[in-house]
């Protein structure tokens, strides 16, 4: 009982910390941020609220301001269920990628930090 109140108070210390030193979004020109919408509708983060992991690829998000679909895999049966059934395992964070027909599920925040730079980044 006491490691699980222990583990919530970090939880909750981690995303206040976030909250508070969350990066400005970038800018873009009205067009070039309609084809970044677009292009982010196609995305899915799954994610814990209060993973670490989580909190980093969240602010990679929010500074490359990308409005990708957030789905709880912790709370929400039907999202985990989906990131076990279709991606293979439950591990956060987590990106579905849609591309047409494909859907790829890429996990490890490192990698997915790594592939939103090179996607999104001016």
């Amino acid at each position: 009982m006491l490691l699980k109140a222990l583990r919530v108070g970090l939880g909750q210390l981690i995303i206040f910390l976030s909250f508070i030193t969350r990066p400005s979004k970038m800018k873009r020109a009205p067009e070039a941020q309609a084809s970044v919408d677009q292009a982010a509708a196609q995305l899915s983060l799954y994610q814990f609220n209060a993973c670490p992991f989580c909190v980093k690829t969240r602010r990679t998000l929010r500074r490359l301001n990308l409005p990708v679909a957030l789905r709880d895999a912790k709370n929400n049966p039907e999202a985990r269920q989906a990131l076990l059934e279709q991606g293979g395992k439950i591990q956060v964070p987590c990106l579905r990628i849609d591309e047409g027909e494909q859907t790829t599920w890429l996990y490890e925040s490192k990698a997915i930090n790594s592939y939103l730079e090179q996607r999104f980044a001016a």
